[in-house]
Parts: C-alpha cells; sequence; structure tokens
C-alpha cells in the first residue's frame, strides 16, 4: 500500500504541474481544458438551449460574459445579471450580433432583498428559468493570521458565493420542479477538492454551495433537474487580477472556461472536475498529511 501510495502522490503531483497548481512554466492549457471536458459542438449546443431561458450571474465579464456569448449565440434567451448595468449592456448588444437575445437584470446579489425582487420580475417578464448559471464569484488569497482582525474575509465570499446564489435558486426552483425540468450550473473551482492554504474564506464559501447543492439534488432527483458543480481551474478573469504570482501561472482563457459550461449545459453531468485536482484528492483520502503538503505548496 505505501508503494502505492507513493507513486500515486508522485502521479498527482506531475498533473498538478501540468495543469498549474504550482507556478511551474511548463503547463499546457490545451490538456487542462481536453481534461475537464470537450465542449458538446455547436449542433448540441443549440439543441439543448435553444429557446431555453438562461440566467448567468456575474455576465459583465470574464467567464460569465463569455458563457452568455456562446450560450446566445446558440439560441438561448439571456437573461444577464452583474451590478454594472453599462456593463451588461454591453454584452446585450455583443449577443445581438451574434443574433442572439439577451435581456439585462442589474443586481446587487449581496442584497437578498434585491435577489428577491430580481427572481420575480424575471418570472414575470419571461415565465420561467430553465437554467441557471451561478457564475458571480468573489475570492480572497490571504492567510488566516492576517485576517485575524478582518472578519469580512470570510463573511464576503460566504455572502456572494453562498448565500446568494441559494437565495436566487430557492427562487427558481419551484418552477423547475413543476415543470419537471431544470439545471443549476454552479461555478465552484478545484480548490474544493485541493483545498490549498490562503484560500480558506473562498474555499470554504464554494464548498458550502456544492455541499447544498448536493443534499437538495436528492430532493429533486425524480424532478427532472440536475445540479451540476463545475470545478474551474484557474482563469483568466478581472477577479484574480489583483494577485500578482497569477500572472506567471497557466490559466484557462474566459473562452475556454465557457465552453466547459455549455459542455455542461449539453452533458448535464453532476461534476466536472481537472483530473489533476481528482488525483489530488484521492491522494488527500489515502493520505491527509500527503494531501498537508500538497496543499502547503498550492498557490
Amino acid at each position: 500500500m505505501e508503494l502505492n501510495r507513493n507513486a500515486l502522490l508522485r502521479s498527482a503531483a506531475r498533473a498538478a504541474n501540468r495543469v498549474g497548481v504550482t507556478p511551474v512554466e511548463r503547463a499546457s492549457l490545451t490538456r487542462a481544458v481536453q481534461r475537464i471536458g470537450d465542449p458538446g459542438g455547436a449542433a448540441a449546443l443549440r439543441k439543448a438551449v435553444d429557446g431555453k431561458v438562461v440566467l448567468v450571474t456575474g455576465a459583465s465579464s470574464g467567464i460569465g460574459r463569455a458563457t452568455a456569448v456562446q450560450l446566445g449565440a446558440a439560441g438561448a434567451v439571456l437573461l444577464l445579471v452583474a451590478r454594472s448595468e453599462d456593463l451588461l449592456d454591453d454584452v446585450c448588444r455583443e449577443v445581438a450580433a451574434d443574433g442572439g437575445v439577451a435581456h439585462a437584470y442589474p443586481c446587487d446579489l449581496v442584497d437578498l432583498d434585491a435577489v428577491d425582487a430580481l427572481v420575480k420580475e424575471v418570472q414575470e417578464t419571461h415565465g420561467r428559468v430553465d437554467i441557471v448559471v451561478n457564475n458571480a464569484g468573489l475570492s480572497i488569497r490571504r492567510k488566516v493570521k492576517h485576517s485575524a482582525d478582518r472578519f469580512h474575509d470570510f463573511e464576503r465570499p460566504m455572502a456572494l458565493n453562498y448565500f446568494a446564489a441559494i437565495r436566487l435558486v430557492t427562487g427558481v426552483l419551484p418552477g423547475m420542479v413543476a415543470r419537471r425540468s431544470g439545471q443549476v450550473i454552479n461555478i465552484s473551482s478545484w480548490a474544493v477538492q485541493v483545498r490549498p492554504s490562503r484560500f480558506s474564506g473562498y474555499t470554504a464559501s464554494k464548498a458550502a454551495l456544492e455541499a447544498w447543492s448536493d443534499c437538495v439534488q436528492g430532493e429533486v432527483l425524480d424532478d427532472g433537474v440536475v445540479f451540476t458543480n463545475v470545478r474551474m481551474p484557474l482563469v483568466r478573469t478581472p477577479m484574480i487580477a489583483p494577485t500578482k504570482i497569477y500572472r506567471r501561472i497557466p490559466a484557462l482563457t474566459p473562452d475556454e472556461a465557457a465552453a466547459v459550461v455549455c459542455s455542461a449545459v449539453v452533458n448535464r453531468p453532476r461534476r466536472v472536475s481537472p483530473l489533476a485536482s481528482r488525483f489530488i484528492s484521492i491522494a488527500e483520502a489515502m493520505s491527509p498529511s500527503a494531501g498537508d503538503r500538497i496543499r502547503k505548496n498550492a498557490v
């Protein structure tokens, strides 16, 4: 068993290096995208979303914007949510230029009353929400010792990444259940599996959303509703821009990440995870101390 465990740890370390868990220069983004999941193709995506009402949060930039553009081109009716009305209008124009349909819904998602008002408005206007993409998120990279007097380092990620998401989903879920059709896609993170140091607040909020979604999936298992947790690796978005070390680390482009989301819409899996984080989670299960050594060096 010890020999097998050591071999597994070496494989996990090599896989992590290849997709950029640690700051190595020779990571291959092409392999990372292929391992996460291939897009289902234009025809399959159009079949999956044509005429469907898809709500995307955090749609003004990054993964959310790229996802909106790709889904809009495939025929989805898009409800785009973010704080900035001007940026949302830009995305709507980009979607329309490709022949798609998009509607802007400015909303501060950490304001739960505003989320309730959003749900009421979109249901009255559009009649339903077929797919939710919980993409809006906040990440904080900071050691716990530096957060001793900054409890909001834990409150803020939970407010947006967890409470806002479940408030939104609980608002539209009854309609999905009544129609016996729907999907909730959570843009999670491979941090849920790797649990890297310095990201305790962010990782905990994403893990909470995954755990909540898994529990609710059991309740709606026979109602045609699927919860999909997409555990993204590093993606080159405005969210990671303040962290200088990430400029040296390979990352997916927003378009590549959006292709992963579109693949999840087509195939409706329960989970999508990079191969490297799956290796690391197996290593963690076999030896927690080995997992500690991996996460100590994760960025």
